[in-house]
């Protein structure tokens, strides 16, 4: 049992978002425990009567004899959020309502509340929740959805991970019947999960898995719609010009990455390229994350100079930037620190710059804060 810190206020009714596997229900479980009604539409006996007669719904409602009532994968069926709002308004009803498609919601032309639900969001574990069962290389290996962490042999989490990847395609996708050629997404899939955290080039990957570039564009919003990841845009003060620039996109979890690209038998090593990646691409996941979970609203973007210079991670909002250098090393490189510090002189006066690492002496160079990554992590939330 890990303790979550998606923690959504019981005062009013909630959507909790997030892909498969990240124990929506579970946490709902824990947190509605006394006269809560759940209804999973999983499950096709429930879903089939819902569909068929969703004024159930509404009686029981008027029965007032539970505090909320939990509808998990509530995309599945759309119009259910009519009732849902009917009996809000009209009987002050208290509802989570729980989705791992923002696109089918979407695509039903979904009622979403207008407001009168908040919107919460669960991800994988994050290092602070798995505390004490927190290991660097088995997250950036196996990645951290709750079901993988409390798997004890190897074989089992590659087994659940390959499963998870193949179940994706043929419910998220497959059923809903979302796209026509399902040769040409599996290809992308495993295309896309090469490229995570690398800058996209639409044209290359079209021409790889043999589809138009606004097939390959609609794919990675598919990925986006199934919180299966996220685009990472160039920074630039102006929003519409920061979507001139080619983006980069992350996988939600490491693990599910390495299992789309078929990577899985391969450890990541200390030192090695891919560690490196899958480090960094680990980092700007926790920061996303616990962006969203304490509501920081910090706009996440990365930046590349003309000449090649980058930063991997800016934070912004309002006046406030925060550029983020992330190395994998145990040393902090001086040298990258102040070149580090110059680029941060172009943001201005108020920007600050962060250089995090597995380097456990913290310290300041040229105004850049060198520290180490579960340090910065633990600060964030004081950003």
């Amino acid at each position: 049992m890990f303790n979550r810190i998606c923690n959504p206020l019981k005062s009013n009714s909630f959507f909790l978002f997030g892909a498969r596997g990240t124990c929506k229900s579970t946490l709902l479980h824990n947190l509605l425990k006394k006269r809560t009604l759940f209804y999973d539409l999983l499950d096709e006996e429930i879903f089939d009567r819902l569909l068929r007669q969703p004024q159930i719904l509404e009686e029981v409602c008027q029965q007032g004899r539970y505090e909320w009532i939990v509808i998990d994968e509530v995309q599945r069926l759309p119009k259910l959020l009519n009732v849902v709002h009917r009996m809000i308004e009209k009987k002050g009803q208290k509802f989570a309502l729980t989705g791992s498609s923002a696109r089918k919601l979407k695509r039903g032309s979904a009622n979403l509340l207008a407001g009168r639900a908040f919107v919460n969001h669960l991800f994988p574990l994050t290092s602070q929740e798995m505390a004490k069962a927190f290991d660097l290389v088995d997250v950036l290996h196996w990645g951290s959805l709750p079901k993988v962490i409390n798997l004890k042999k190897n074989e089992e989490k590659k087994a659940y991970l390959r499963s998870y990847s193949l179940a994706y395609v043929k419910e998220e996708i497959q059923a809903e019947q979302i796209i026509r050629k399902l040769e040409h997404f599996r290809e992308f899939l495993s295309v896309a999960a090469q490229m995570s955290g690398k800058l996209i080039n639409f044209s290359a990957i079209a021409r790889e898995v043999g589809a138009p570039v606004p097939t390959v564009q609609s794919y990675y919003q598919i990925l986006e719609d199934t919180y299966l990841g996220f685009l990472l845009p160039h920074f630039h003060r102006s929003i519409r010009k920061s979507q001139i620039e080619a983006p980069k996109f992350y996988f939600f979890d490491n693990g599910v990455k390495k299992a789309l690209e078929g990577s899985l038998e391969s450890v990541p090593a200390p030192g090695t390229s891919s560690f490196g990646e899958l480090f960094e691409a680990f980092v700007i996941q926790e920061v996303d994350r616990l962006n969203q979970y304490f509501a920081k609203d910090f706009r996440l973007s990365f930046y590349r100079t003309k000449a090649g210079s980058e930063v991997d991670l800016i934070l912004s909002k309002g006046r406030q930037i925060f550029l983020i250098e992330i190395k994998s090393s145990e040393r902090v490189d001086e040298v990258e620190a102040r070149q580090l510090a110059r680029l941060c002189k172009d943001f201005g006066v108020s920007a600050k710059a962060y250089y995090v690492s597995r380097d456990t002496f913290e310290r300041r160079i040229e105004g850049v804060h060198c520290l180490n990554w579960q340090k910065f992590l633990i600060e964030f939330k004081k950003l």
